[in-house]
C-alpha cells in the first residue's frame, strides 16, 4: 500500500498478530462497514470506557504490543495507555486518527478504503490538512444504539491493518459479538 502507517525504528514480530503463514487480506469497504453495524454498545458509560481500555491493555502485554490506546468520548479522554515500545509519535497518530472518526463517523481505516475505491487517497481528496487528520487504521467509532457516534477507541503503533484489526477484535470480545 503507498500509505503505510509510521514504522517504529525498532522492529517487532507478533506473531498473534502476523502470521507468516497466511498472508493478510485487505478487508473489502463492505466487509468494514459491516463490522461497524455489528460493533454497536448499548451503552457507553466510565466504566466501560475503563473495562475496555483495560481488555485492550491486557492483550497488547500478552503479545508485546508496542502501542498506545485511548478512548474517547464527546470530547473527553476516558482511557489512556502507553505499553513499552510506543513514544509519543503514538499519541499523535492517535489524535489524527481519532479526528478522522469524529468527522466522518466511521473506523479511520474505513474512511481511507473509501478513498482508495474511488481511485484516490484521502491525503490527496479529502481537503483536510494532514498534520490534523490521518485516514490509517486503529481508530473506531463508539457508535451507542438510537444515539449514533459518540466516541472513538484507538490503538497506534503497529501497522495500520493490525491496529485496525487489534481494536475490532477487543470489541469483538467486549461486545460478545
Amino acid at each position: 500500500m503507498p500509505h503505510q502507517q509510521h514504522q517504529h525504528s525498532q522492529q517487532h514480530h507478533h506473531p498473534q498478530l502476523t502470521p507468516r503463514t497466511t498472508p493478510e487480506l485487505t478487508p473489502s469497504v463492505e466487509e468494514l462497514e459491516a463490522q461497524e453495524r455489528r460493533l454497536v454498545f448499548r451503552q457507553f458509560t466510565y466504566d466501560d470506557a475503563w473495562a475496555l481500555g483495560s481488555l485492550l491493555v491486557e492483550l497488547a502485554r500478552e503479545r508485546q504490543a508496542p502501542v498506545a490506546i485511548d478512548i474517547h468520548r464527546a470530547g473527553q479522554q476516558l482511557f489512556h495507555a502507553a505499553l513499552p515500545g510506543s513514544t509519543p509519535d503514538n499519541d499523535a497518530w492517535i489524535a489524527r486518527k481519532r479526528r478522522v472518526v469524529e468527522r466522518y463517523g466511521a473506523s479511520s481505516y474505513l474512511v481511507g478504503a473509501r478513498f482508495r475505491a474511488k481511485g484516490t487517497t484521502f491525503e490527496d481528496s479529502s481537503r483536510l490538512d494532514p498534520d490534523t487528520y490521518a485516514a490509517h487504521g486503529g481508530s473506531f467509532p463508539v457508535n451507542v444504539e438510537n444515539v449514533g457516534v459518540i466516541g472513538a477507541v484507538t490503538v497506534s503503533g503497529l501497522p495500520q491493518l493490525q491496529d485496525h484489526r487489534f481494536v475490532v477484535e477487543a470489541l469483538e470480545r467486549f461486545l460478545k459479538v
